[in-house]
């Protein structure tokens, strides 16, 4: 099968593809035969030396694909030979055939085209797992999202839609939050020309938000507390500019703050299942019924990774970049 590696140095140049050979599924898993593969932040980690693939993992870049089903593994009986699905998988997904937990994977929603489908796990399990179970994000309250045009930005922008939550998200240019407004974020905040903590105060009255979803990080940290309210809770996903810093601990104590956080690669077996039958139940109806969708800004051939991650790491996309593996 082809396959994309990536050299030592871990630049985007080093992205090559080559033929590997094709994983058999083992108890529990399913084949896929790959069509599309999303593009995530932790793909680009990874091929810089930062975010190393968990024991057991496939060392193949990609963490969710669309595909159809190729072979069972041994105990496999909710799936079948040619099913159309997408599914979240631990690593191998740049290539034309990947190994998947069979518990992990999710039909196809009615609508929507391969390539959107393979945009779809690692945001939603992301955005459901850290803001429904660590968040208790819950319907009235208020939300503010880092990253507001990014994949997971956009998916935790409809979920706050459909939870009935008021949104706000930070971008970096106007042409980024006219379009978060239009895809239903209730206010979007230019971060290089306002201040998000004096402007979600504003807007709020000097009420504050109740969650933040943050992917910045050290420099982020205390301005997230600060435009917490009463019981807020400030859930980390990821550190694009640091780990590390120095923060006031009072306002945590002041308003009982809840500062927590999680990583969704590591997690185990069952824990991932349980949130993919979460979205199914609770999410996936929506998406099939149009009420929720997926936006792709790009489509790459599978020979082209590198360029895909190159502009990944510009930031200039809007939403999903993803891989067209099979034609």
């Amino acid at each position: 099968m082809k396959q994309v590696i990536y050299g030592n140095d871990g630049t985007p140049d080093s992205m090559q593809l080559t033929e590997g050979n094709v994983p058999r599924p083992g108890p529990g898993e399913i084949l896929i035969e790959v069509a599309f593969a999303g593009i995530n932040r932790p793909d680009v980690l990874q091929r810089s030396g930062r975010y190393p693939p968990p024991p057991g993992a496939s060392p193949i870049l990609g963490l969710e694909v669309a595909g159809t089903v190729a072979a069972l593994g041994e105990g496999v009986s909710e799936w079948k030979a040619g099913q159309r699905l997408t599914a979240l998988v631990p690593g191998g997904g740049y290539a034309e055939y990947c190994v998947a937990p069979a518990a992990h994977a999710l039909p196809v929603p009615d609508g929507l085209d391969m390539a959107q489908a393979a945009a779809l796990p690692e945001t939603w399990f992301t955005v459901w797992a850290n803001l429904i179970d660590l968040g208790r994000l819950k319907a009235g309250e208020r939300l503010l999202v880092h990253g507001g045009s990014s994949g997971i930005g956009l998916t935790a922008i409809q979920l706050a839609r459909h939870l009935g939550v008021e949104s706000f998200v930070t971008v970096g240019s106007a042409e980024k939050a006219q379009f978060c407004r239009e895809f239903g974020a209730d206010h979007a905040i230019d971060y290089k020309q306002d201040d998000f903590v004096q402007k979600v105060k504003e807007i709020t009255n000097g009420e504050g938000v109740d969650v933040v979803l943050d992917m910045v990080g050290a420099p982020y940290l205390q301005k997230n507390l600060g435009v917490l309210r009463r019981d807020g809770r400030l859930v980390l996903i990821a550190f694009l500019e640091g780990a590390k810093g120095e923060f006031d601990l009072m306002p945590v104590m002041l308003k009982r703050l809840t500062v927590t956080g999680s990583t969704m690669r590591p997690r185990t077996l069952a824990e991932k299942a349980a949130i993919r039958d979460a979205l199914l139940k609770n999410i996936w109806p929506e998406i099939a019924a149009g009420r929720l969708r997926p936006h792709i800004h790009a489509t790459f051939p599978l020979a082209q990774a590198g360029e895909a991650h190159r502009l990944m790491e510009s930031s200039r996309h809007i939403g999903k970049i993803v891989l067209e593996v099979k034609k």
